[in-house]
């Protein structure tokens, strides 16, 4: 027996069945959002970054070059093969005199040439291209760097600005507790009314704060989305670990930090093999003042429909000398050595070679100038590390001091023993505690990052969790 669905039941089950199945997917894409960690967000600005790629592209470019100049070394190679069709008044090559015909004549020539010496100018220039193309790759280094400091500052940012937000929420919760109990120690008669505006002025500048808060943690989103190119408006959601500082910094001498840094930072490499390429450069300039020894080889044949047999004796005489005979016949060989020797050039070559001392003063002058920014930079965050833990300390211990403060200013109001103004003033200090020692916690850990940076640790969080 056939049974007959109820289309009512029917349809109303699979609307049921299809808003589940929504649910499930949208459950679905919001568990897979992905969680980015610091290491996330580095790898990911270091593989999309369009000036990262970029200067991969010039590297790629020098490499190139230096190829090519390496390859210059072998010999040139040329063939060129010609066909010549000419109509009217020309010489008859059979008898040498002019005669009014159509002429075909084609030519074959095939040449090599080599340099034997020229002031070792190409061998140089190898050697040039070589510390060029190092050099480029340590730009790319250079700039991955700065991309990944740039990353950890602005993730770094965000946990800050968290963690504000978090402390406003709570001091706009503990605001309204007191509002509500200020209204009834008021309605009581315990309080003037007066009390009751203050606190509730409070309370709306709690507020203001707590938004202040909340737009500077989505400009700092912003800053994060930006750096790693992606749209404002795509969702990001980080890794918000619990970071805490427990022991005493175990910070190495700025001078071993330094010494490690000028032998490895790509920037000082950078500097160093610029400095070797203009060293070459000024080697290349004065191989102009060399003379330059070469050598050519060559080989041609022709062939032309107005050379004809000559003998009268032969059977033939008068005829076309057919194309593979005169190929044969006309072949030339040849084989040139040269000597060039620079006499005089308008002083040109003084004055690239001049030039080319300048530019490799300059520079030795960028690698010292690296050298030192590296030097104050060390020194700097070395200082910089010292200076922030020290005030995370002295934040701490305030912090505490303005909570049991507080405590007891609030233990205090709620029995009405203070007034509003004062209650307000400690509540204020023991916000600016907070943020104080936040500020003072996250300022020592980039510093620390960036000490760590200079020797050559992975940017990572680990040492905090």
């Amino acid at each position: 027996m056939i049974k007959i669905i109820n289309c009512k039941c029917f349809k109303g089950n699979l609307k049921l069945t299809l808003i589940g199945l929504l649910l499930i997917i949208i459950s679905g894409t919001i568990y897979s959002q992905k969680v980015w960690s610091l290491r996330d967000c580095i790898d990911y600005a270091l593989d999309n970054n369009i000036q990262v790629k970029q200067s991969e592209l010039t590297s790629e470019n020098n490499k190139i070059s230096l190829l090519q100049s390496k390859l210059d070394l072998l010999p040139t190679v040329n063939g060129n093969l010609s066909h010549t069709y000419g109509w009217g008044r020309s010489i008859d090559l059979a008898t040498y005199t002019y005669a009014n015909q159509n002429t075909q004549q084609s030519y074959f020539t095939f040449s090599s040439d080599i340099t034997i010496f020229n002031g070792l100018q190409k061998y140089n220039t190898i050697k040039q291209n070589q510390f060029e193309y190092l050099a480029s790759k340590y730009d790319s280094d250079k700039m991955k760097d700065d991309i990944s400091l740039s990353i950890a500052a602005a993730y770094l940012q965000i946990l800050f600005y968290i963690e504000i937000v978090a402390t406003a929420e709570d001091q706009v919760e503990i605001t309204r507790l007191q509002i509500d109990r200020t209204e009834k120690l008021v309605n009581a008669g315990t309080l003037a009314k007066g009390s009751l505006f203050d606190i509730q002025a409070q309370g709306a500048t709690e507020e203001v704060n707590l938004i202040n808060a909340r737009n500077r943690l989505n400009l700092s989103y912003l800053d994060l989305l930006q750096l790693l190119d992606k749209s404002a408006s795509e969702k990001l959601e980080i890794e918000k670990p619990e970071l805490s500082i427990t022991t005493v910094p175990e910070l190495l001498p700025p001078e071993q930090i330094y010494s490690y840094a000028i032998l490895n930072l790509p920037e000082i490499k950078s500097a160093e093999y610029r400095l070797q390429s203009a060293n070459k450069g000024l080697s290349i300039a004065r191989g102009y003042r060399s003379p330059s020894l070469s050598l050519r080889g060559g080989w041609n044949t022709s062939y032309s429909d107005q050379i004809k047999y000559s003998n009268p004796l032969e059977p033939n005489y008068g005829d076309k000398i057919p194309f593979g005979n005169q190929f044969e016949d006309n072949q030339n060989k040849t084989l040139q050595v040269s000597l060039s020797i620079p006499i005089f050039n308008g002083f040109q070559v003084s004055s690239y070679i001049s030039q080319s001392k300048l530019d490799a003063e300059n520079a030795q002058y960028n690698l010292q100038l690296s050298k030192n920014q590296v030097r104050k930079n060390v020194e700097t965050a070395f200082a910089d590390a010292l200076s922030a833990f020290k005030s995370y300390n002295a934040n701490k211990k305030s912090l505490n001091a303005y909570t049991e403060a507080f405590k007891y200013m609030e233990q205090k109001f709620d029995v009405g023993l203070v007034n509003t103004l004062d209650y307000n003033v400690a509540k204020t200090q023991l916000t600016k505690a907070k943020s104080d020692l936040l500020s003072a916690k996250y300022d020592y850990i980039f510093k620390t990052k960036i000490l760590d940076f200079y020797m050559g640790k992975p940017i990572t969080l680990e040492e905090y969790k």
